[in-house]
């Protein structure tokens, strides 16, 4: 048996939640290659996702040094490296700053600075301001979709190289569909796991009475706006239906939203667990369809 502090190699990685952080690399990688004439090569491609990786391992490892007390008492988290006593808060905390400065100086040098302070920005707004929120007000969800979104954003700006003009629309609708997307597939997450949540005191629900028909109505709400979102990149010239491809895409598009709003409209019909298990895990085949066919359709 390990002794407290004693992680090794394996539990410094799973203080960066890599399944999660890939996903998240994953929309700022592809955010980057919607951008138009981007410089196109596989290093600027690792290089992005090795610095995204890392500012994203960093937050969700402060979120985990931070919440050590309250993973310890939930059955899903109890195993994290900090909850269970493998790593100490120290080693947790000179991890966090170690990959944060890291990776915001790998975005900053091989791309831009804009790029590495948005990343900066949404390092500090998810560790120190959604995270201890979560036990104040349900408004944290809504706060937690913003650095939830901005490696989008982070993405889009990274394909311009220093001095180039940014078109801030187009990275502004790849950061308006994470961001929408978040509220449906983190509420479904907050409903199966409303048990444990609610017992350490973790408001994540829109409504105080748990899950209820007013949190299933904002899922389908939230659903049926990403529909116009996810077609916005058609109408300012990002992605183009004019081509096999293009039609392909958009296809791809409005049948994955359908399949996202039919899941929402079944938790409002149904109002249960394995309901809401479906919502969330229907959103994790969302978006990566979403943003592929995106990226298939482009101008």
């Amino acid at each position: 048996m390990k002794r407290s502090g004693e992680g090794g190699v394996r539990d410094f990685l799973q203080l960066m939640k890599p399944s999660l952080s890939i996903m998240v690399v994953f929309s700022s990688v592809i955010s980057y290659l919607l951008v138009p004439d981007v410089m196109y090569d596989w290093w600027r491609i690792v290089l992005l996702f090795a610095g995204g990786m890392l500012v994203t391992g960093s937050a969700n490892t402060i979120n985990q040094v931070v919440e050590k007390d309250t993973d310890a008492q939930m059955k899903r988290t109890a195993k994290r490296p900090v909850a269970s006593g493998r790593l100490s808060p120290e080693q947790g905390w000179g991890f966090a700053i170690f990959t944060g400065a890291l990776g915001i100086f790998v975005l900053g040098y091989y791309f831009n600075w804009t790029a590495a302070t948005l990343a900066a920005f949404s390092l500090f707004l998810y560790a120190f301001v959604y995270t201890p929120l979560k036990k104040v007000n349900s408004v944290a969800v809504l706060v937690g979709a913003f650095p939830g979104a901005l490696p989008c954003l982070i993405g889009w700006v990274a394909g311009y190289v220093p001095g180039q003009p940014i078109n801030w629309l187009g990275g502004i609708i790849m950061f308006g569909i994470q961001f929408l997307w978040q509220f449906p597939h983190f509420w479904a997450i907050a409903w199966v796991a409303h048990k444990d949540y609610s017992n350490v005191g973790f408001k994540l629900l829109p409504s105080e009475k748990g899950p209820t028909k007013f949190t299933a109505l904002q899922t389908v709400v939230y659903a049926l706006l990403m529909l116009p979102i996810t077609v916005a990149p058609f109408f300012v010239g990002i992605c183009s239906y004019n081509n096999v491809k293009g039609m392909t895409g958009l296809g791809l598009i409005i049948l994955a939203n359908i399949f996202l709003i039919a899941r929402a409209v079944a938790l409002y019909s149904r109002m249960d667990v394995p309901a809401a298990r479906r919502v969330m895990f229907g959103s994790y085949i969302h978006l990566p369809v979403v943003l592929l066919a995106l990226l298939l359709a482009k101008s």
